[in-house]
């Protein structure tokens, strides 16, 4: 319990059967900023809104909800508002820059204002949108046309004055981006150029319309789990075990080994050719074909590997709640360690070619610097983190799957910039090839999801053989896993960083609401100011760095 927060708070709190602590709006502000000057918890996990509409005993229907972990990441906090019918509130953008993309959002998504936003603006719909899509009375069925472009600038000439610029007739005016190879199609990034220096930037994303979060309002949690796989596709499997972990730990449910040591595995392969996607791609934006193809040959492989598992090559769906869809197939060893023999060859000729490359090093070292405090206020997590010094990796610092137990070392930078990030990745696939080796040499017998006919669908033998084993099957398909009332966080150390999942549950087969915690999100947020001061053809680079998936941002 944070004792400064207790002491001066302990009159003004509640807390709800879930341990989230309730205070009035009035004072959130200034717990918060108790929190993070007296009792260091410097790192703003999220931010959502909840609509209480559909649900009972609650003293107003829409409340806000704050995740923040302390200096050590160990420690997690709930603290909870109550929204009136005024629907306004205090910003926190003060304390914590990553409030500002996450206030954005659950104004565009619920409608509450928040008070002194700097740029309080739609984020994920358009500028025309009417109405609030995640609030449950929102017509889903209406579709809303765009059709004007939004010019930035309301955002662009507040930013251009806090660098003194009272005329704008010196400047020209870019956009990189959406249609930019490099922007993935998906991401606008506006521009003020003095030369070709930015001087000023702002980003704009929302191109994708995933509408994820919604979506999982009216399925039940195994069906959401194909949708999961689109949230981040260059690892998908491993957004499928965030999604599983969370729900599982609502449940209260403990794996077999042999499904956990499956999670790691598999999760481990998905990190790595994630990272080779990475790497591949900001190569070659800076020229390096080559190297491209020595990383961008081994994934293929190993997705051919989780096509033979799996059945898919990029949205593979293998996860299932309390376990996955079925075992390990023969030969699976032999295909593995092909796999990360071609992995290792690749990633060594990669690194042959640039480690000792003058140019390599001129166009990253030095480039997009971001400082770990500003890092660490500004909401990042993984790579792009630890490429900064800060040795936050939830497989250390909460571990689950019995990660305490293997040998891997925290891959971590010095300087934060697009060099530190590029070589944490690097670095972190030859860790995760170890804990691979490891988890495979470890690998035990049994069953492969939870032995509870609640949770785990019966075999088919069952399914054809009896009625109970039909009907047990008949029920968990259309009525769902029944997952107890609770409101829940949980997350594991993704690819990118913390990937996490806010879910609400009434008891049902299917969720109230789920919110994804996206690590790329925050990252995006971050971009714009990290490419102020630098080139244009730096800025591709400092994005490709930052390993942005726009799956996850326009979720």
């Amino acid at each position: 319990m944070p004792k400064a927060f207790k002491t001066l708070f302990q009159e003004h709190y509640s807390i709800d059967s879930y341990g989230a602590y309730i205070l009035p709006k009035e004072l959130i502000l200034q717990a918060l900023q108790i929190l993070l000057e007296k009792d260091n918890y410097t790192f703003l996990v999220d931010m959502t809104a909840v609509d209480y509409l559909n649900q009972k005993n609650h003293p107003e229907r829409f409340a806000i909800v704050y995740l923040l972990r302390d200096h050590n990441f160990q420690n997690l906090i709930t603290l909870k508002t109550y929204i009136d019918s005024s629907l306004a509130t205090q910003s926190i953008t003060s304390l914590f820059k990553s409030a500002n993309w996450a206030e954005r959002e659950i104004w565009d998504q619920y409608g509450i204002h928040f008070k002194n936003h700097p740029n309080l603006k739609r984020i994920l719909n358009h500028k025309e949108f009417v109405g609030h899509p995640l609030r449950k009375d929102y017509p889903i069925t209406q579709g809303q046309l765009c059709h004007k472009s939004d010019d930035l600038m309301d955002e662009m000439t507040p930013r251009l004055k806090t660098k003194g610029y009272s005329s704008q007739e010196e400047l020209m005016f870019l956009n990189l981006g959406p249609a930019h190879p490099a922007s993935h199609g998906t991401i606008r990034t506006f521009v003020a150029l003095d030369g070709e220096n930015i001087t000023c930037a702002v980003s704009e994303i929302g191109y994708l319309h995933r509408g994820f979060e919604k979506s999982c309002e009216n399925h039940t949690y195994n069906q959401i789990i194909p949708y999961t796989d689109r949230l981040n596709y260059c690892s998908a499997i491993m957004n499928n075990i965030g999604f599983a972990h969370a729900v599982e730990g609502i449940l209260g449910v403990d794996l077999p080994e042999r499904a956990k040591f499956i999670r790691v595995i598999i999760g481990e392969l998905s990190r790595i050719i994630d990272h080779l996607v990475c790497l591949a791609a900001i190569l070659v934006d800076m020229g390096a074909l080559t190297n491209y193809w020595y990383l961008y040959n081994p994934r293929e492989k190993v997705y051919d590997l989780l096509s033979k598992l799996t059945g898919a090559r990029l949205t593979n769906s293998y996860m299932r709640i309390g376990g996955m869809s079925h075992d390990l197939y023969d030969g699976f060893e032999d295909d593995l360690k092909a796999c990360l023999k071609e992995i290792e060859q690749g990633v060594g000729e990669a690194l042959k070619l640039i480690e000792h490359n003058r140019i390599f090093h001129d166009r990253t070292q030095n480039v997009g610097i971001i400082t770990k405090e500003d890092a660490i206020n500004r909401g990042l997590s993984g790579p792009n983190l630890r490429a900064s010094g800060v040795p936050y990796d939830l497989r250390v610092t909460a571990p689950y799957y019995h990660y305490e137990t293997f040998e891997f070392d925290i891959a971590l930078g010095s300087v934060g910039d697009v060099y530190d990030r590029m070589m944490v990745r690097f670095e972190e696939i030859r860790q995760s090839t170890r804990i691979i080796h490891q988890a495979m040499q470890r690998l035990p017998g049994g069953a492969i999801c939870v032995e509870n006919h609640a949770i785990s669908l019966p075999p088919k033998k069952e399914v054809y053989g009896n009625i109970e084993g039909l009907m047990n099957q008949f029920k968990l398909i259309y009525e769902g896993v029944k997952v107890p009332p609770m409101e829940y966080y949980r997350a594991i150390e993704g690819a990118n960083g913390e990937l996490g999942f806010f879910i609400i549950s009434d008891g049902s087969g299917t969720p109230y609401k789920v919110k994804v915690r996206p690590p790329c999100f925050y990252a995006m947020a971050a971009y714009p100011r990290l490419i102020e001061g630098s080139m244009i053809a730096d800025a591709v680079l400092t994005l490709g760095s930052l390993n942005i998936i726009a799956g996850e941002l326009d979720r």
